[in-house]
C-alpha cells in the first residue's frame, strides 16, 4: 500500500530542497567571490569594487555601518561587508543589481532632499544618516543592503565578510568544525515520531 503524501508534506519538501538547488547552482560564483574577497581584504593595495563605483561602495559603507555599527566591538566597516557585498552583486546576487542601481539613484535623492548642502550619504554627520536611513527603512533597497550587511557580518570569512572572523567572534562561534551530534534538525527524532 502506497502512502500518500499531504499537500502540505510535499510543498514543505519542495522548499527545503530550494537552497540546496540555489547553492548548487550557485557554488562556482560562490567560490570565486570568496577568492576574491580574501585577496582583496588581505592586500595592502587599495580595493578595487567590481560592481560599485568608490563613491557608491563609501554610500554603502555608511549604510552597513549604521545597520551594524562599530562599538567596543568591531562592525560592518570593520568586517569588509562592502566588499561581500560588491562581490555578491557580481557573482550569485546578480538578480539584485537593479534594487542597488535604483536604490543609489535614490539615495542620493533622498540625501540632497534632506540635506541639500551635502554631497554624499557617506559625507552625513552619523545622526542624518540615521534620520535618512529611517525614512528609507522600508524600501527594498534598504532591505537588501540589511539583508547583504547581516549575511556578509556573519557568513565565512572566505565568502569576503566577516574580516577576520569578527562577526563569528562576537557570537563567540568557533570555527574549530568540531561539532557533536546532534546539532540542527535530527531525523532519527522525525522517523521515531513517524513525520
Amino acid at each position: 500500500m502506497a502512502t500518500s503524501k499531504s499537500r502540505r508534506g510535499f510543498l514543505a519538501d519542495s522548499v527545503a530542497g530550494l537552497g540546496s538547488v540555489w547553492l548548487a547552482a550557485n557554488w562556482p560564483a560562490i567560490l570565486e567571490a570568496e577568492e576574491y574577497a580574501q585577496r582583496a581584504a588581505t592586500s595592502a593595495q587599495p580595493i578595487v569594487y567590481a560592481f560599485f563605483t568608490n563613491p557608491q561602495a563609501a554610500d554603502v559603507d555608511a549604510m552597513a555601518s549604521q545597520i551594524f555599527p562599530t562599538t567596543d566591538t568591531p562592525g560592518a566597516h570593520e568586517a569588509h561587508v562592502v566588499s561581500f557585498i560588491d562581490r555578491a552583486l557580481v557573482t550569485f546576487a546578480r538578480d539584485r543589481r537593479p534594487v542597488y542601481i535604483q536604490g543609489l539613484k535614490d539615495l542620493q535623492a533622498k540625501t540632497k532632499e534632506l540635506f541639500p548642502s551635502a554631497s554624499k550619504f557617506s559625507a552625513l554627520t552619523s545622526a542624518q544618516q540615521i534620520q535618512l536611513l529611517t525614512a528609507i527603512e522600508k524600501t527594498p533597497f534598504f532591505l537588501a543592503v540589511r539583508e547583504h550587511t547581516l549575511t556578509g557580518m556573519f557568513a565565512s570569512p572566505k565568502h569576503g565578510g566577516n574580516f577576520n572572523k569578527a562577526g563569528w567572534k562576537l557570537i563567540g562561534f568557533e570555527d574549530t568544525l568540531n561539532f557533536k551530534a546532534p546539532f540542527g534538525y535530527y531525523d532519527a527524532i522525525a522517523l521515531k515520531s513517524g513525520k
